[in-house]
């Protein structure tokens, strides 16, 4: 697969989606603090196909202020096709993915997600059924997409397949700029854990464990 691809008109993609910013954040702000951005596990976060090393891991990690900026962006290299597994650091309960590009071709047009899985190649994301498919729009605006909620509740991670572009196959470079997440983060620990420490007798084994909420790994060492 060649990946010698020539990238005309991307300076005029840049400055379109540049000087195309709205203020249709109506349905989307009063719902900021289910962002997942503090959720997401930035480390292990990596994608295939990529144009520039860790484009992927940049436009994620932009903050909700910085989504109408141009740079960084995710490029696809060798064709359009773009794949990116994106880990959090517990469970969480998914309700929209955020997403913004362009109204050019490049704009990725169908995207497939797979619920918790740790590695992810394109043969198996071509051939294995998704969890849920979506479908993009062209605009440079930021598209909140829901997705079936029943069937992410226990979220740990994210396979995201950018299957192809509105170009219909002439264009071999998908474009993105914002990628964001909107759900509910998942304490997997409500409950007091003091029956761990049912074989102490001495109460005041329990005075600073039971109820505190903190994480089990915390309370037991």
């Amino acid at each position: 697969m060649s990946h010698d691809h020539h990238h005309h008109g991307h300076d005029d993609e840049h400055a379109e989606a540049h000087n195309h910013v709205h203020d249709h954040d109506d349905g989307i702000v009063p719902a900021l603090q289910n962002l997942l951005y503090e959720q997401i596990d930035f480390s292990k976060l990596h994608t295939l196909n990529e144009e520039a090393s860790n484009s992927g891991r940049a436009i994620c990690q932009k903050t909700w202020t910085q989504r109408m900026e141009v740079e960084p962006e995710l490029a696809s290299s060798a064709d359009e096709q773009l794949l990116m597994i994106v880990p959090f650091t517990g469970q969480v309960r998914l309700h929209s993915i955020l997403v913004r590009t362009s109204p050019s071709p490049s704009a990725p047009r169908t995207l497939h997600l797979f619920l918790n899985v740790e590695t992810l190649d394109f043969e198996t994301a071509s051939e294995k059924p998704p969890t849920q498919t979506l479908s993009l729009s062209q605009t440079s605006d930021v598209q909140e997409i829901p997705v079936k909620r029943a069937l992410f509740n226990t979220t740990r991670s994210l396979g995201l397949f950018f299957e192809d572009n509105w170009s219909g196959g002439d264009e071999d470079v998908t474009r993105i700029s914002y990628l964001a997440f909107k759900g509910d983060f998942m304490k997997l620990n409500k409950e007091p854990v003091s029956f761990l420490y049912e074989a102490a007798a001495n109460p005041n084994d329990h005075k600073n464990i039971v109820g505190t909420g903190l994480g089990v790994g915390r309370q037991i060492q």
